[in-house]
C-alpha cells in the first residue's frame, strides 16, 4: 500500500454577497485556504492529448485529511487541493469521520469558480 504524509492546502469556494448595504443580491464565489494534514492514499498520473503539443496531465491521487471543524462544515465547498506544489481539482469528497478522502483530477483552473 502506498503511504505518504500529506501537508498542503484545501481551497474552498464560498459564495457571499460582496456588498448587502450597497448592492444586495450580488453575489461573488471567493477562495478560502485552509492547511490540512494527512496521507496520500494512492498516487496515480495519466498523460493525455497525444494530438496535442502539451499533455494534459490528470491525476487520480487520493489523499486522506484530517477533518477540522472547519472542514467538516464546509466540505461540499471544497474545490482544490495542493500537491507537489501545484493546485489540483478535487473530483470526490469521502466522509470517513475524523478523516476526509479526497480524490484529485486534473489540475484546477482559477477561473472555474
Amino acid at each position: 500500500m502506498y503511504n505518504k504524509k500529506y501537508n498542503g492546502r484545501i481551497g474552498f469556494a464560498i459564495t457571499e454577497e460582496t456588498d448587502p448595504e450597497n448592492h444586495p443580491g450580488v453575489w461573488e464565489s471567493i477562495v478560502i485556504e485552509k492547511s490540512a494534514k494527512g496521507d496520500v492514499l494512492m498516487s496515480n498520473i495519466q498523460y493525455s492529448g497525444e494530438s496535442q503539443l502539451n499533455d494534459e496531465i490528470t491525476i487520480s491521487n487520493r489523499i486522506s485529511i484530517v477533518a477540522s471543524p472547519y472542514v467538516l462544515k464546509n466540505f461540499e465547498h471544497i474545490v482544490y487541493a495542493t500537491y507537489m506544489k501545484q493546485k489540483w481539482r478535487v473530483s470526490n469528497v469521502q466522509l470517513a469521520f475524523p478523516r476526509l478522502i479526497l480524490t484529485l483530477g486534473g489540475v484546477y483552473n482559477e477561473q472555474q469558480d
